[in-house]
């Protein structure tokens, strides 16, 4: 079991140095917010056409099989099944609200005990179509259009227009969320999201916020991601080489000893955030704005102003075509 390798949070791929490696992370940005707000009020079509444009994006990027195959692959199964529950489930439950108390009390207590017979109808009354609900000639006449909105339905199985329609939106809602931005990480170091967030925030300097500071804690934040993850993998192997018998133990024992392991955890935890405190303080660290160090240079190059136009290109057609009707 090795928690850094089968888990993508927080991880970032060296080698090979993609395409998307190399965009400005602003650029990367702006696109990650993109796939997270565009698929609002969308239509289908559009939805699809972001999970087509990520699935396109990881394959053209050469980003290597057995980085992607489980997280993209367990992802669209995922999404697979939750479109099969959504499409296959009724519209809605039927209820109907009925008043516990009548409208008009008085007028309903003041009834009679038998109501009188209806009134006979009169001879000169006659329906001049003869129609009845259950005649055949209702049933045989021929629709206007093609348009059903019952689109299978076979046993206890149906699936009509707007399941079908919620089943897409939720499941193309899943992927687009988290593959973006599993794949944002996956391409972009975390030294190049603060970079990029803080040059972004700049405005805000004039209101005097802490820009420097959001920043620098936002990348101790990234970095401190792999040492979580480490620590319980710490945790899992020497439970496991222990061999414990949670059988014999019972529910309460092993509630017992699983709070026994959190609570170390937790120990390991905020003693590996002191020993980074201690660190920073060992090297003079004072403020964020004293020790700046520039890990990444952010300039525009030609693949970022390609990009730029594409992302404009994008908005453009779903601000036209991309309404949900």
């Amino acid at each position: 079991m090795d928690l850094l390798r089968s888990l993508p949070i927080g991880l970032y791929l060296e080698q090979p140095i993609t395409w998307l490696h190399r965009l400005d992370s602003r650029i990367k940005l702006a696109w990650l917010m993109t796939f997270l707000i565009a698929p609002i009020l969308a239509n289908p079509l559009w939805r699809l056409m972001l999970v087509g444009m990520l699935i396109i994006l990881t394959l053209t990027a050469s980003i290597p099989l057995r980085v992607w195959k489980q997280q993209m692959g367990l992802l669209l199964l995922f999404c697979f099944l939750v479109f099969c529950l959504s499409a296959i489930a009724p519209d809605a439950l039927p209820s109907e609200h009925q008043p516990r108390l009548p409208a008009d009390e008085l007028a309903f207590s003041q009834q009679p005990a038998t109501l009188p017979p209806p009134a006979p109808k009169k001879p000169w009354y006659q329906n001049p179509f003869n129609f009845d609900s259950k005649s055949k000639t209702q049933n045989s006449l021929p629709q206007p259009t093609k348009y059903s909105y019952i689109l299978f339905k076979q046993g206890p199985i149906k699936i009509t227009r707007q399941s079908l329609d919620l089943a897409i939106n939720v499941s193309t809602l899943f992927f687009t969320v988290i593959y973006s931005t599993n794949l944002y990480l996956l391409t972009t170091a975390s030294e190049e999201i603060t970079a990029a967030i803080e040059n972004l925030m700049q405005p805000l300097r004039r209101l005097n916020w802490p820009v420097t500071e959001i920043a620098l804690t936002l990348t101790l934040s990234l970095r401190f991601i792999p040492l979580v993850l480490e620590e319980i993998q710490n945790l899992v192997r020497s439970v496991r080489t222990r061999a414990i018998n949670w059988k014999k133990l019972g529910f309460r024992r092993a509630a017992q000893v699983w709070l026994m392991i959190a609570e170390r955890l937790l120990e390991n935890l905020l003693l590996r955030a002191e020993q980074i405190a201690s660190a920073m303080k060992v090297r003079g660290f004072t403020s964020p704005d004293r020790h700046r160090v520039e890990w990444h240079q952010l300039h525009f190059k030609i693949r970022d102003w390609i990009a730029i136009g594409c992302l404009i290109v994008l908005w453009s057609a779903r601000l036209v075509w991309g309404w949900d009707s």
